[in-house]
Formats: structure tokens, C-alpha cells, sequence
């Protein structure tokens, strides 16, 4: 895909992976709309990267909240070339201690989250494959938990292999509509999650502007050219191997 002039949708852009994503979109010439509940982070990247960041404070969680990010999409962009669901979180411990709202937080952030964003732009990419021949591209962040499941992640083991189960489902839904589907699983990134999940981060996480440009190449791939997954680790997770 070219990404100039390509107008995208990051949510979690605010931080962490997102954020990187968002800024190498910019650099690449698209026109960022970017989801997050932090309206002061969002008006940052604004103040720094002016119209071609346009922020669109909501939470991923409120169907009328990103039915209205859509619809300021529509009325000021008028198609979406990229959505990138990123926004996610992580709440961890024994199963039979876990709240029973920390589950459903990280369920409802990180799969119905995306299940949302992804409901609305699937018709705007339909219609623009009736135009052009060429829909679009959904890219979904996951986790290599949504590949293995490790104990006291029940929950967002749960939620990440929802995300892999969707991701696979939607590709073969809609490839016939030129819209590509890719998921990403990266281990751990050097990002506010694990301080705001509350445990301690490898010794050697990925860097998250690294995986951003794996997220790059992954939308720059020729138009006939789907990678429907990509995993992506730490070479050496601890300092003692």
C-alpha cells in the first residue's frame, strides 16, 4: 500500500506502541485519526503533528463514542484506508482471586473494543473496493499470549486468543472485498503496560518504535500481498542467557 495521503484509525494512539504507529503513519504522509481516553496526550500529538493528527478522544469500550469517531471520520476524511487496533490492557493474578471486573474490563477493551472499531469500518472499505478494487487494510495488535497460555493471565490470555480467533475469521470474511486482515502477536514492549497491569517487565523487551515498523511493513506489502500473522519476540528476554 502507499501511505501517502492514506487515512488512518490507531486506537490506543495516546502511548506506547500506538503512538509509534500513529507518528511513522505521519512521517509516511497518511493522516492519522487517533483513539485514546487521554485527551491531553492526544491534543499533544496535535500541537506537534497539527491536521495530519487528528484527535478523537473516546473509549474503545462505548459503542456511541466511536460510532461518533466514525462518523468525524467520514465527514472529514471521507474513507479509511487503515484501522489499527491497538488499544489493549492487562490485569493479572490467580483466577480464583481476579475480580470479577478486571475481567471484564480487559474483555471488553481489548476484544469488544475491537470488535466495535473493526464493525465500522468494514463497510466503509467494502464500498471503497466497489470503487477501486482495493478496500483497505486492518491490522490487530494481539500478544504472544494470544498464542500460549502462561498461569495468573487467565483473563487476558482469554481476551488475546479472541483476538487471534477474530482475526482469522475476519481475514477470510473479507478478502473477497480487498480488504487485508493481518495480526500481530509481539511478546513484550517496552511500554506503560506492565506498570499499569502492576508486575515486572523481561529484563529485554522489544522496543516499541521496532515493533511499530514490523506494523509498517506489514501495510506496505503489495496490494495482492496478504501476511495474515506475524509473531515477534525478544531475541534474549533475560540479561542472564
Amino acid at each position: 500500500m502507499n501511505l501517502n495521503n492514506a487515512v488512518a484509525l490507531v486506537t490506543g494512539a495516546s502511548s506506547g506502541l500506538g503512538q509509534e504507529i500513529s507518528v511513522q503513519l505521519i512521517e509516511a504522509g497518511a493522516q492519522v485519526f487517533g483513539v485514546a481516553r487521554s485527551t491531553d496526550r492526544l491534543q499533544a500529538l496535535h500541537d506537534t503533528y497539527a491536521d495530519a493528527f487528528i484527535p478523537c478522544p473516546a473509549d474503545v469500550r462505548d459503542q456511541d463514542a466511536i460510532d461518533g469517531v466514525f462518523e468525524t471520520i467520514r465527514e472529514e476524511a471521507g474513507r479509511l484506508d487503515i484501522l489499527v487496533n491497538n488499544a489493549g490492557l492487562g490485569r493479572f493474578g490467580p483466577v480464583d482471586e481476579m475480580p470479577v471486573e478486571d475481567w471484564d474490563v480487559q474483555h471488553d477493551t481489548n476484544l469488544r473494543g475491537l470488535y466495535l472499531c473493526t464493525r465500522a469500518a468494514i463497510p466503509m472499505m467494502r464500498a471503497q473496493n466497489e470503487d477501486s478494487g482495493f478496500g483497505g487494510h486492518v491490522v490487530n495488535i494481539a500478544s504472544i499470549a494470544g498464542l500460549i497460555g502462561n498461569p495468573n493471565i487467565t483473563a487476558y490470555n482469554a481476551s488475546k486468543f479472541g483476538v487471534r480467533g477474530f482475526s482469522q475469521a475476519l481475514m477470510k470474511e473479507v478478502r473477497g472485498a480487498g480488504i487485508r486482515v493481518s495480526c500481530l502477536y509481539p511478546g513484550s514492549i517496552e511500554t506503560e503496560f506492565f506498570e499499569r497491569a502492576g508486575v515486572g517487565m523481561t529484563d529485554n523487551p522489544l522496543r516499541a518504535e521496532d515493533v511499530a515498523s514490523t506494523a509498517m511493513h506489514v501495510l506496505r506489502a503489495p496490494e495482492n500481498h496478504l501476511i495474515s500473522e506475524v509473531v515477534v519476540r525478544p531475541l534474549r528476554p533475560r540479561n542472564d542467557m
